[in-house]
């Protein structure tokens, strides 16, 4: 299974992501956290580890981790720990002006990408 761990819905997803995911496996998604400016490391290192086990409990193959970086770092760090293979979504921006000076901004998926281990 193919976990999405983000603030992006697979459902809003291009086909070309939605594809290169299925390719894993069946995909499910799992809300990405609010995690409140104010929160301590401590605090935001606790969501992490309720998170993990979260994660753990659905058992996936790979998982789709993108969101808060603090959170992000704590829980993939985590979940490494654990053998899990955690990736990034890269995208291609692209900008287009109005001539009113209003801008359109697209971002066309491109691949998901391994993060570095961070044991290491």
């Amino acid at each position: 299974m193919f976990l999405n761990l983000s603030n992006h819905p697979s459902s809003r997803w291009s086909g070309k992501q939605l594809t290169t995911a299925q390719s894993y496996g069946d995909l499910q998604d799992l809300p990405f956290p609010n995690i409140p400016p104010a929160a301590t490391t401590a605090e935001v290192e606790a969501m992490a580890e309720n998170y993990k086990n979260k994660v753990i409990e659905l058992a996936p193959k790979i998982v789709h981790l993108m969101g808060e970086m603090t959170f992000t770092a704590c829980l993939l760090r985590k979940l490494q720990a654990e053998g899990l293979h955690c990736v990034a979504s890269t995208t291609e921006r692209i900008v287009l002006e109005e001539e009113d000076g209003s801008k359109t901004v697209k971002f066309n998926f491109v691949q998901f990408r391994t993060y570095p281990n961070l044991l290491e």
